[in-house]
């Protein structure tokens, strides 16, 4: 532990410039993240054009009918077209708060609440609290018009939204309800970790933040997405038979099958297991169900398992964990200097003594085009998993040596077309657009690399024979 000490402290010597340097932070925050934007903006230029093709790819033209295909070229560009103009919009306005110090005016806000009860600057994580809720407030408003215009016209539009009204403002206020029923506390333990941590509050912060980590995989899926959606048991039948026989053969620890309604809000469909790593629950879409074959099905489930199997859920937690160390790991001397606040119109009473939530809320800016760099290396990461899963999904006869499931990869293959195809999915997709936003390869990457790994498998098979 003292070495690691130590080496933190040699990292703060390095970064000692921050509060000796005069530096202004104000302008390169707007630099960064207006970079950021702007490049965001480019890559939607440069997706933007393949949404006027009229022929799908060569791979997939004996699935699309044309029809399908100009509704999905169709949803992509309007799809574009709101995120070109909501990325602007919303940088703009955070581009204004921050010009016109408006974090500062939060942190005073803050101040204003917390002394309307007694309580005075003394009792910062309170005055952290009030800031948080008055920032939340500021940042809530301006989105609320996008998040309408996108619910109520263009996932209308294109026949996806089946949320009512009232049903809009349900889920507004229980997510807000949530947010402050679980951010509120969080953020109260995480101040009160990193004060009583003091300068060895890393490896704490850590830990704790490694157990927020793995008890919100527990009670999202089992506490907070009811509120939101039924999951019902699945019912007896062809898939769940199929299901519970390929789970015991691969050993998966499954303990419950539900069947979620998905068409309740949505017409778009998925698949996913959650759980700890003896008890684990799979989730199916209802309108996974209705729109694919059990067999197909089967074959996504498969893919899902791969994750399970190849362990990539952890292995991508331990990834952030390497992530949030490197943050927490650099951020002292953006805490301990006090010009770093005065950039950003902080009085010198509070730049002093520099509010930890402010300190780390505007560090957090700072860091935006590093990032973004991140994110891309994560979903190059993720890609390469998805990838795996799906030759897991192809590799089912040899695993379990099981003649019946010999198709599984074109299983898989139509139930990712038909996926694509409901959802109108983007079919034509920039590289580097799809470097930066997409976790997982484009659906014609999928296809030929499924392709190929069938044929490969089949020539070894010839050879043997």
């Amino acid at each position: 532990m003292d070495l690691l000490h130590y080496q933190l402290a040699a990292l703060q010597q390095k970064l000692s410039f921050v509060a000796t340097d005069p530096i202004d932070w104000k302008f390169y925050v707007q630099a960064f993240s207006w970079g950021v934007t702007l490049f965001e903006s480019y890559l939607l230029l440069r997706q933007y054009p393949l949404y006027s093709k009229t022929s799908p790819p060569e791979v997939l033209a004996d699935h699309f009918d044309v029809d399908a295909f100009t509704k999905s070229q169709n949803y992509g560009k309007d799809k574009a077209k709101f995120s070109l103009i909501t990325g602007l919009l919303k940088q703009a306005l955070d581009s204004a708060m921050l010009h016109y110090g408006l974090y500062a005016f939060a942190w005073d806000m803050g101040g204003r609440a917390i002394a309307y009860f007694g309580y005075g600057s003394e009792y910062e994580i309170s005055q952290s609290l009030a800031f948080a809720i008055v920032l939340f407030i500021v940042s809530t408003i301006p989105s609320l018009p996008l998040s309408l215009y996108q619910t109520f016209v263009l996932e209308e539009k294109h026949g996806f939204n089946k949320t009512t009204p009232t049903l809009f403002v349900t889920d507004l206020l229980k997510g807000w309800a949530i947010g402050f029923v679980i951010g509120i506390p969080f953020l109260a333990a995480f101040l009160y970790v990193f004060k009583w941590a003091g300068d060895r509050f890393v490896p704490w912060l850590m830990a704790f933040l490694l157990a927020f980590q793995i008890s919100m995989v527990i009670i999202y899926p089992t506490v907070i997405q009811p509120l939101f959606n039924k999951l019902s048991p699945l019912q007896e039948g062809e898939l769940r038979t199929r299901t519970e026989s390929l789970a015991t053969k691969l050993k998966f620890p499954l303990k419950h099958l539900y069947e979620i309604d998905g068409s309740k809000r949505s017409s778009h469909s998925n698949a996913y297991f959650f759980g700890l790593p003896w008890s684990k629950h799979i989730v199916i879409f209802d309108t996974l169900i209705q729109e694919s074959k059990p067999e197909e099905v089967e074959a996504v489930l498969a893919h899902e398992l791969g994750h399970w199997y190849h362990m990539h859920p952890t292995k991508l937690l331990c990834v952030s964990q390497v992530h949030i160390f490197t943050i927490l790991a650099m951020f002292p001397a953006f805490l301990y200097a006090p010009q770093f606040l005065r950039a950003f119109d902080f009085s010198e009473a509070v730049s002093v003594r520099p509010p930890t939530v402010v300190a780390f809320l505007l560090f957090q800016m700072i860091l935006s085009p590093l990032e973004a760099v991140i994110g891309i290396a994560l979903n190059f990461l993720s890609r390469q998993f998805e990838w795996e899963a799906d030759r897991f999904a192809c590799e089912m006869e040899d695993r379990l040596s099981a003649p019946e499931m010999s198709d599984m990869g074109e299983r898989l293959s139509r139930a990712l077309i038909t996926l694509h195809v409901k959802n109108l999915s983007t079919v034509w997709v920039d590289w580097l657009y799809s470097a930066y936003h997409h976790s997982h390869p484009t659906l014609t990457e999928r296809l030929k690399a499924l392709q190929a790994f069938q044929a490969k498998r089949d020539g070894a098979m010839k050879k043997e024979l």
